[in-house]
C-alpha cells in the first residue's frame, strides 16, 4: 500500500536521535495493538508512545491531537530510510558501529536516571528539603511605602505641609508625583532591604507605619516624600509554588551523588594533556581535606 508522507521538517530533524528506537520492529508482546504495518513489520502503540516521547521536543508545537500522526509518520520516514541504510552498508561502517554504541550508552544513561535516581525523589523528600530550606532561612523584613517625587526641595516641603493640613498622600501622589508609580497613588508595593537606592531605603524603614517623612529625601532621581504603610515579615512562597524547584535541585543533587561515587570508584585515565588539565583540578584548586 502506498503512503502519502507528510511528516514535519521537526520530526525528520529529531529522525537521527530516535533511529535506534524505530529502525528495527521489536518483538510484538501477545495482545499489543497494531496501529500500521511497513513491508509487513507491525508499528504498536508502543512504539507510538515511545516516538512521541524521543521526539516531543520536536512536537512541541503541535496540538496534542496531531502529535499521534506525526509520531506515525516520523516513524514511517524512519524505517523505510533505514531500511535503505540497511542495503546500501552503511549499518557496517565503523563510525556508524560507534555512534550506536554511542546512542545506546545514552539511551541507558537516560533509563538509569529515571529508575535509579528519579526514582529516589520522593514527593516526602521534596517537602522535606522545602520545609529545611524555610527553618534555615533567617527572617527578612519588609515594608510596603508610598512616595511622592518630584524635582525640588520646595516643592517636597510644600507637599509635607499640605499633609500636615490634612491632604490625602495617594490623591497628592496621583497629582504631584513625576513617576509611573503616580497612577497607584504612589504605590511601590512591598520591598525588602536592598531593594531601593540606601537614601530612600534608610528614611522608609526608619519610619512608622502610617507616618510619612517629615523632611524631603533626596536621591540620584529627586526629592521623595515617602509614607509607610505596613511592614512584616517576608512569608516564603508557598510549598505547591516551588516544589517542582525543589525537585529539580534534588534531582541534580542525587544525580551528581552518583557520577561522583561512580567516578571515584571508576579507573579514568585521560591521555590528551588538554583535556587531561581541562577535566581535572588542579592541587591548587583541590579544597583542602579536613
Amino acid at each position: 500500500m502506498h503512503y502519502s508522507l507528510r511528516c514535519l521538517s521537526a520530526a525528520r530533524i529529531g529522525a537521527v536521535a530516535a533511529l535506534m528506537a524505530f529502525a528495527a520492529p521489536a518483538a510484538l508482546a501477545q495482545g499489543e495493538a497494531v496501529v500500521a504495518t511497513i513491508n509487513g513489520e507491525p508499528v504498536t502503540e508502543t512504539d507510538l508512545s515511545i516516538a512521541m516521547t524521543d521526539l516531543n521536543e520536536q512536537f512541541a508545537q503541535l496540538p496534542d491531537d496531531q502529535r499521534r500522526a506525526a509520531a506515525l509518520s516520523a516513524i514511517i520516514e524512519i524505517r523505510l530510510l533505514a531500511a535503505e541504510a540497511e542495503k546500501a552498508g552503511l549499518a557496517d561502517g565503523d563510525e556508524f558501529v560507534r555512534r550506536m554504541t554511542l546512542l545506546r550508552q545514552r539511551a541507558l544513561h537516560s533509563a538509569f536516571i529515571d529508575k535509579e535516581v528519579a526514582g529516589a525523589v520522593t514527593d516526602e523528600a521534596v517537602r522535606a528539603r522545602y520545609d529545611k530550606q524555610v527553618a534555615e532561612t533567617p527572617p527578612v523584613n519588609e515594608i510596603r511605602a508610598r512616595h511622592i517625587i518630584v524635582e525640588t526641595r520646595e516643592e517636597a516641603e510644600a507637599i509635607i505641609k499640605e499633609l500636615e493640613a490634612g491632604g490625602d498622600f495617594e490623591a497628592l501622589a496621583k497629582e504631584k508625583s513625576k513617576d509611573g508609580a503616580a497612577a497607584q497613588g504612589g504605590d511601590l508595593g512591598y520591598f525588602t532591604e536592598g531593594r531601593m537606592v540606601p537614601e530612600f531605603e534608610q528614611a522608609a524603614f526608619a519610619l512608622n507605619v502610617g507616618d510619612y517623612s517629615k523632611e524631603p529625601v533626596q536621591t540620584q532621581f529627586g526629592w521623595h516624600v515617602i509614607k509607610v504603610e505596613d511592614k512584616r515579615v517576608q512569608q516564603p512562597p508557598a510549598f505547591e509554588q516551588v516544589a517542582e524547584q525543589f525537585r529539580a535541585l534534588l534531582l541534580r543533587e542525587a544525580y551528581f551523588a552518583k557520577v561522583t561515587e561512580l567516578r571515584e570508584a571508576a579507573a579514568v585515565e585521560i591521555a590528551d594533556p588538554a583535556l587531561k588539565a581541562a577535566l581535572e583540578p588542579s592541587a591548587e584548586e583541590t579544597p583542602a581535606e579536613e
